[in-house]
This record gives structure tokens, C-alpha cells and sequence, in this order.
């Protein structure tokens, strides 16, 4: 295998570009990386984007504390491809080893680090919709317009991804169908439905389907908060505990993470699943945490009738951070890791005598961050 380690140079070389056509979702939000070699599990952290205030100007300038919020990261993802191949099949020409093998399986990394990216909805307190129906009419981006308006995000630099459904509906109206295409890369415009109201739209088979706990088909809740109990998850995003009780006392249902949920006018999204709750009453940790106590507030679910919603994501660049190190070259294998403006894949090659089979495996490691929730929101199909 003394010529393997120039065949994973140059397959890593050819692989790279190929995965950077198809990472839709990370090139539609901000980018965090460095040429640091790390390992699955270790923990970084990620300085957020720094948020301002504009003043009006007197006889003086008002000089800001510039406060750089940041995020710890468990970078514990990894997209693999591994596989069987044989010693014949490295002797290829690079574009028939490129059409066999790597065009599929850069593909097939780049979907799951799209689909990854796009379960961020599980952060996103902002809705908009009706769960179960399927968005089809203009105002589906006018009211994600709106909500992303009111929490001030930045006008440029917003995009929006929708599931097949929604595509088809959208695609029979005589203003998005003739939506000019545009897009950063080919693989967004391939997938572009047009620029409308601001955003940036593509379609995705990658859109999440959620799956509401059963606690939500409730409507008789009530809600209180203690500020007291307000906390920090372990990558420090603030949340309250809302405790709920319904009315009947009987329900032993249970709330999942990325649970919607609507108190006195303001939406909350729940942050980790619950189990089931006793008697009717259960607690969760919610986001946005709240600055006053609350006490027996009516709870209106997103899902109370649906069951669950599809989570079709409107955004700003800056809502999200995609995260990636590149992995280091196996000391034990023939191995090689290329970096190219902050890409990277390993692709690595070995013999297991006992079997006398050769393996393959492509793999980049990532994670994403929700830097500011306030600035997406969920349109609910």
C-alpha cells in the first residue's frame, strides 16, 4: 500500500470541492472554524456575532461596552462514509473513481450536515402558520418577514428553506414562479424557489417533520415561573422553568424538545423532552426566559390539534454558526486531511488481514450553534 498515501491526497483534493457544492446550509449561515486539528468530543468555544445599539449623537459620543457573548460547542457530530473497495478500484482514472464513488458520497455527507443544520428549529420560539396545513399562500413569507422585522434582524443576508410540499404550493403562484433564481452556489440555485419579500428561497427533502409530546393536545393548561429557578444550559443558553398543570388533573403526556407553546401573548419553544407528565402537571425548561414571574397563565400548544408541524425555517445568516475542525490523519492508516477556506474532509484507507478487505472512509466533523433564536422563525406546515 506504499502509493496509497499520494491516492488519498488526491482523492481528498478531488472530494473537497465536491462536498462544498452541496453544503446548502452552512453556506447560508455564519461560519466558525479554524485549521486545528481536534477530536469528536471535545468542547469549544464560539464567540457569537457582537450586537449594538445605534444612539442618537449630542455633544458626545457614547461609547459602547462591546460585549462579545459566546457559546460552548461538544463537537460531537461526524458525517462518515466508509466502505468496502478493492485494491483494482484505486487504479481508476480520478474521473471514473470521482463518478463511481465520490460524487454519491459527498452527497451523501453534505445531506446530513444540511439536515443537521435545519433541526435547529428545535431552538426557534417564533412561529408562524398553522401545524398540519401546508403554507401556500404569499403571506407565509410576509408573516416570517414580519417576525424577523420586529426582532430587528438585519435586512441582507436572509434565507428561508422549505420542505417539497410547500415548494409545489409556492410554485403555483404567478409571483413566485417567476421569482429570478439566485444563490451563492449552484446546488442553493438548483434548489433556489426565487428571491421573495427578502428571502432567499430553497426547497429541501431535508425539512424536519416534528413530532409534538402528547401533553401539548391539551387545552386546559395553565403556567407559572419562579425567575428564581432560571438557569443556563451546558452551551449557556438562558432558559426559565415553566411549570404547567391542566385543569383536569389527569393527563400523563409528555413535552418534546422544539414543543411550541404560546403565554399571555409571547411564544416560548420547549428545550429538552419531558417524561410523562403526573396528575396533569409537569415542568419544562423554556426559551426565551423570562424577566417577571408568572402565575397561572393560559397555555395555548402550537400542536394541540396536529399532533406536529413540519418546520419550515425562515433566517437570518446570522440566527445560526456552523462549527467544523478538520479531523487529523490516522497515525495507524494511510490517511490524509485537506483544508481549503475553512472545509475539510479526512479521507483515510486500510487493510484488515483477517477479512482481506480493504476499507474506505470520508468524514468531517462539525456541529452547529443557535447563536440568536430571535432571529429565525418557524413557519409551520
Amino acid at each position: 500500500m506504499s502509493n496509497n498515501f499520494m491516492v488519498m491526497q488526491n482523492i481528498a483534493r478531488e472530494l473537497l470541492p465536491l462536498l462544498k457544492e452541496n453544503l446548502v446550509m452552512p453556506a447560508t449561515v455564519n461560519r466558525n472554524y479554524s485549521s486545528d486539528f481536534i477530536g469528536k468530543g471535545n468542547t469549544i468555544i464560539v464567540e457569537k456575532p457582537a450586537v449594538f445599539v445605534a444612539d442618537e449623537f449630542g455633544e458626545t459620543i457614547n461609547l459602547q461596552n462591546i460585549v462579545e457573548p459566546s457559546v460552548a460547542v461538544k463537537m460531537d457530530k461526524i458525517a462518515d462514509v466508509s466502505f468496502e473497495i478493492e485494491q483494482k478500484e484505486l487504479a481508476l482514472s480520478m474521473p471514473e473513481f470521482k463518478t463511481k464513488y465520490l460524487a454519491s458520497a459527498a452527497n451523501s455527507i453534505a445531506e446530513k450536515i444540511n439536515s443537521d443544520g435545519l433541526k435547529l428549529y428545535k431552538r426557534i420560539p417564533f412561529f408562524t402558520g398553522t401545524a398540519g396545513t401546508t403554507p401556500s399562500a404569499i403571506t407565509a413569507f410576509t408573516q416570517a418577514r414580519k417576525i424577523l422585522n420586529d426582532n430587528k434582524a438585519p435586512l441582507m443576508d436572509r434565507y428561508a428553506a422549505w420542505d417539497t410540499a410547500a415548494e409545489a404550493k409556492f410554485l403555483e403562484l404567478d409571483a413566485i414562479l417567476n421569482a429570478e433564481k439566485s444563490g451563492s452556489t449552484e446546488a442553493l440555485r438548483a434548489g433556489a424557489i426565487g428571491d421573495i419579500v427578502g428571502f432567499k428561497n430553497y426547497m429541501s427533502q431535508a425539512i424536519p417533520t416534528h413530532t409534538a409530546g402528547t401533553y401539548t393536545a391539551l387545552s386546559d393548561v395553565k403556567a407559572t415561573v419562579n425567575i428564581a429557578n432560571n438557569g443556563q444550559l451546558t452551551d449557556r443558553t438562558p432558559y426559565s422553568v415553566m411549570s404547567f398543570a391542566s385543569t383536569a388533573g389527569t393527563s400523563t403526556g409528555t413535552l418534546k424538545a422544539g414543543d411550541l407553546l404560546t403565554v399571555a401573548g409571547k411564544k416560548y419553544v420547549v428545550l429538552e423532552d419531558v417524561a410523562a407528565a403526573v396528575a396533569g402537571a409537569t415542568s419544562a425548561k423554556v426559551y426565551p426566559a423570562l424577566t417577571a414571574n408568572i402565575t397561572s397563565q393560559n397555555v395555548t400548544f402550537a400542536d394541540v390539534t396536529a399532533g406536529g408541524h413540519v418546520a419550515n425555517l425562515a433566517y437570518h445568516k446570522d440566527a445560526f454558526i456552523f462549527v467544523t475542525r478538520p479531523l487529523a490523519p490516522y497515525s495507524d492508516k494511510e490517511s490524509y486531511t485537506v483544508q481549503n477556506d475553512g472545509w475539510s474532509i479526512r479521507v483515510s484507507i486500510w487493510s484488515d488481514p483477517s477479512t482481506k478487505k480493504t476499507m474506505m472512509s470520508l468524514d468531517v466533523l462539525y456541529d452547529y450553534v443557535c447563536a440568536y433564536p430571535e432571529l429565525a422563525a418557524i413557519v409551520l406546515g
